[in-house]
């Protein structure tokens, strides 16, 4: 069973296929590691065993009568705890929706579904997927399976922990200012933030309507472009899915897994190694960069203009859009309650203090006040101008490169609690993420190797819109090379 855990969801689901492996024996392998490890790491907030098994029969049932092909049948998945599943407690990992029990299922989830996934269980994330960390979570923090002392990042860092630890063999997660990429990197596996637009964010709990986006995160490259493949397309009920009548908008990312980036224009933004990154890390993704030189990808350093700008902006138009989102938990419809109250404004107040946690109350507060009646213009309307400066900033630097590569984070795994008394050097640690869901540009991050404390480095390559094969094929290129010269490490738990 334990060599069941070391596959990657490629290599199982062509096992289940070949009849050498069952689903239920995929499953069973799975819980079974879940129950094992997940007390120590804290990667899940639900767990459907019971559900789980039995999709798993009904995965080989069909398998084995050839109703069922592709490359996850039978594959057990983990999902964020922001993406409803009908019938399955989802709550965003915030106390206010407890109880919660959705009368429906997300696209990106029942896309999943319908391709034969066995759903394992929702894995834990910052609350409401505010946070750099996993640490705001109602449910307590989840840890780093390569240093339990270590933070495994946010607001994805339940989905990249469980990967990491083998406690699925994929999961999905969200991106609103890197909140897919930063935990891979942290968690040494690899996420894909996808174009705004390439998946439904239907049944997906909303922080940041106009900068969240699903995506995977995996073991490897060829895991995550199979599954980006699997959930992507146009969704009518999402009114911002992208209509994919464009060529360029195909969506057969596994037929990017070529290695080759034989003159690939790569280029590297200067503003990105200027200060606060740790020499490691600088050292680290620079190499990277190298090796993809040494490949025959034409690599150039430039400016790209716009960064200092890009935490401000972001803050300011994802708590816009929180302070929004959030107003529907009330108390009313579904979710938590407050026990006493006096009144139907009483019963507000007090459900919303007592349900938010710390973190969603601060982004609510500031999002309240950036659009509020005299702050609107001097705020908001400033911080959407820049964004749309960081785009011409990017649009203009793909004119000249097929990809922009650089660090995902100015630093490794934090210490647990270290950015939780400062939020604001939290939120900097996203400096090298947001600008790319400002611009609503597709990005994957990818180890490429180890800071002095053994902690994983991560970089990311980011592509034009509706681009993910440019970046695929060079993370692919990169992947391989790295993997033949550098000895294949994991949590040791």
């Amino acid at each position: 069973m334990s060599d069941i855990l070391t596959l990657s969801a490629v290599e199982l689901g062509k096992k289940i296929a070949a009849g050498e492996i069952t689903s239920v024996e995929a499953t069973t392998a799975y819980l079974d590691r879940i129950e094992a490890v997940d007390k120590d790491i804290n990667s899940y907030v639900t767990v459907d065993r019971e559900g789980a098994l039995n999709a798993a029969e009904e995965a080989d049932r069909k398998i084995a009568a050839g109703e069922l092909k592709g490359p996850f049948a039978g594959v057990p998945v983990a999902i964020k705890d922001n993406m409803c599943i009908e019938g399955m407690l989802t709550t965003c990992s915030s106390h206010i929706l407890d109880g919660f029990y959705p009368p429906y299922t997300s696209t990106a989830v029942q896309l999943l579904m319908d391709a034969g996934a066995v759903i394992l269980g929702h894995t834990n994330m910052d609350e409401f997927a505010m946070g750099s960390t996993t640490e705001t979570s109602y449910y307590g923090p989840t840890k780093n399976p390569w240093n339990l002392d270590r933070v495994p990042g946010g607001s994805s860092g339940g989905s990249a922990a469980a990967v990491a630890a083998d406690e699925c063999a994929i999961a999905l997660g969200s991106d609103t200012g890197g909140s897919i990429r930063q935990p891979a990197s942290f968690c040494g596996v690899t996420g894909i933030k996808p174009t705004y637009g390439r998946v439904s964010r239907y049944g997906l709990i909303a922080y940041g309507s106009s900068l969240d986006q699903i995506g995977p995160l995996g073991k490897n490259v060829e895991d995550c472009a199979a599954m980006l493949e699997v959930i992507s397309g146009h969704d009518p009920k999402d009114s911002t899915s992208a209509i994919e009548e464009n060529s360029k908008d195909k969506t057969d990312f596994t037929s990017a897994l070529i290695d080759n980036v034989e003159g690939m224009k790569i280029g590297v933004p200067r503003d990105y190694f200027l200060s606060g990154i740790d020499e490691d890390v600088k050292n680290t993704v620079l190499a990277a960069a190298e090796t993809l030189k040494a490949k025959g990808a034409i690599v150039e350093e430039f400016d790209l203009g716009m960064v200092e700008y890009a935490i401000p902006a972001y803050y300011v138009i994802a708590c816009a859009e929180a302070s929004s989102n959030l107003e529907r938990f009330d108390g009313v419809k579904y979710g938590y309650r407050t026990g006493e109250y006096s009144d139907l404004h009483n019963m507000y107040k007090k459900t919303r203090s007592e349900g938010f946690g710390t973190e969603v109350k601060r982004r609510i507060m500031l999002g309240s006040f950036v659009l509020s009646s005299g702050y609107y213009d001097a705020y908001y309307v400033k911080a959407l101008k820049v964004k749309a400066l960081i785009k011409q900033a990017f649009d203009k630097a793909f004119e000249k490169y097929d990809v922009i590569l650089g660090p995902v984070a100015p630093t490794t795994a934090l210490k647990c609690g270290e950015s939780l008394s400062d939020p604001i050097k939290m939120y900097l640690g996203d400096i090298y993420t947001v600008s790319v869901n400002l611009a609503g540009l597709p990005g994957i991050s990818l180890p490429c190797g180890y800071d002095r404390n053994g902690l994983p480095i991560g970089f990311q390559l980011l592509g034009q819109t509706f681009d993910e094969k440019s970046i695929i094929r060079a993370a692919y290129t990169f992947e391989k090379c790295f993997n033949e010269n550098n000895e294949k490490r994991r949590p040791e738990l």
